[in-house]
């Protein structure tokens, strides 16, 4: 139960962290947003849970690395999204559409 507040808790920080920091600086908010943080508080966990399992360490590692494109996907078309002053949700919309496409591509590839 100490993991999942701790877990909690420091996701949220950076969440809380991000959105603050939109307002003065968008771009450096993004780049945190989108920094190895996330994906080194989730390896770490990964490993303790699973008491450093070197199997599904390096396939959790190959997953992001390729998971990397579809997540690059997502901003681009929110980007051009917003580029065309189209609604957030819209917005959301077609990005997340475009990260489910890529992700099912993503799947089929690490089968």
């Amino acid at each position: 139960m100490y993991h999942t507040i701790l877990k909690v808790a420091v996701s949220l920080s950076i969440i809380l962290l991000c959105t603050w920091l939109a307002r003065k600086t968008p771009s450096t908010a993004g780049l945190i947003a989108v920094m190895p943080l996330t994906g080194a508080l989730v390896l770490f966990w990964t490993y303790i849970e699973n008491k450093g399992d070197k199997e599904i360490m390096e396939g959790f590692s190959r997953g992001a690395v390729w998971g990397i494109l579809p997540t690059m996907l997502f901003f681009i078309v929110a980007m051009i999204c917003f580029r065309k002053n189209l609604a957030l949700p819209v917005t959301a919309l077609c990005s997340f559409a475009a990260w489910l496409a890529a992700a099912a591509v993503h799947r089929l590839i690490l089968k």
